[in-house]
């Protein structure tokens, strides 16, 4: 994956110097996306012209970063009812590049039909899955509690179901897109060095080199995981942890094979590619927005066509 021509970027009001080449062919995409359905420009946090954003009152009023009408009413049930959630509303609805509409787009049908969820799911992790009982955005089972991680951490799409044989288990999914996983360190809390230890799935002697970026963030969100099967009251028979993220993302493959090093038990981890997931989808749907969601995310051969005529 080569570097875009800049003034192929400047065209499509999507040049960004601090981007990496797959933060540039996401941009580029998203803005291809935008000027297909002939979306008005929104503008960066400096007030220039961007092509992977849309006009903050015209993107909140149309809910144009939402694909379905399903998607939409979920990000609108969750603004509405925020409670400590973790929604940001320029993300949300004004930038196309956010994970979090990403989180929306691909998994709101699947919270309205949720026997289309199980066999998706089942077809990711069939010795897990058998019925999805629920499925919820920005979930946590209680910010700032200290029976949980003692910090507001949550899950962007969050599964409950039963195991094929029967019991209670849940997925806790983080949703990815063009993030390069920079983010100022999180305060050190007494908690979780309590939780990393009651887990036993890290190595000892590399649990500190888990407070770094890249992947501090993943080691918060398997400990919220951790921290859920460790409440024996709660009555959870599995759980596991999952990272979503693009497989050309190289920032998050990297993460993902850095993390792994630190465990050494898995079975409360896993990483799984957005292309896996809208695969699993479009094996058992054909609808339309699973084509368009293909389209819209993962539609790089709009750019190779770019750059062809050229």
């Amino acid at each position: 994956m080569g570097d875009i021509p800049r003034e192929l970027l400047r065209e499509h009001r999507v040049s960004v110097r601090r981007d990496n080449r797959f933060q540039q062919r996401a941009r580029l995409l998203q803005a291809l996306w935008r000027e297909e359905r002939g979306l008005p420009i929104g503008r960066s946090e400096s007030g220039i012209p961007l092509g992977s954003r849309l006009p903050r009152e015209f993107a909140e009023e149309k809910g144009a970063n939402l694909m379905t009408d399903a998607s939409l009413a979920a990000a609108r049930r969750e603004v509405a009812a925020k409670r400590g959630r973790v929604i940001e509303d320029d993300r949300l609805w004004e930038n196309l590049l956010s994970s979090q509409p990403l989180a929306f787009n691909l998994f709101s049908e699947l919270e309205v039909h949720l026997d289309l969820a199980a066999r998706v799911l089942r077809r990711l992790w069939p010795e897990r899955i058998g019925a999805v009982t629920r499925i919820a955005f920005e979930h946590s089972p209680g910010r700032g509690i200290s029976t949980y991680t003692d910090d507001g951490t949550s899950f962007d799409v969050y599964v409950e179901h039963t195991a094929p044989l029967g019991g209670r288990g849940f997925v806790g999914i983080e949703v990815k897109y063009q993030e390069d996983l920079r983010a100022k360190r999180a305060t050190h809390r007494p908690r979780y060095d309590e939780v990393t230890t009651a887990m036993g799935c890290f190595k000892p002697d590399l649990i500190l080199g888990l407070r770094r970026e890249p992947i501090e963030q993943l080691w918060r969100d398997h400990m919220l995981a951790g921290s859920m099967l460790l409440d024996t009251s709660a009555g959870w028979e599995s759980g596991l942890y999952v990272f979503l993220y693009p497989e050309d993302n190289k920032v998050c493959r990297a993460a993902v094979q850095l993390y792994r090093e630190h465990l050494s038990d898995a079975r409360t981890f896993d990483a799984v590619t957005l292309e896996a997931v809208v695969a699993a989808i479009e094996a058992e749907t054909d609808a339309a927005w699973i084509r368009e969601l293909r389209a819209r995310y993962l539609g790089w051969e709009k750019i190779e066509r770019l750059l062809a005529k050229r």
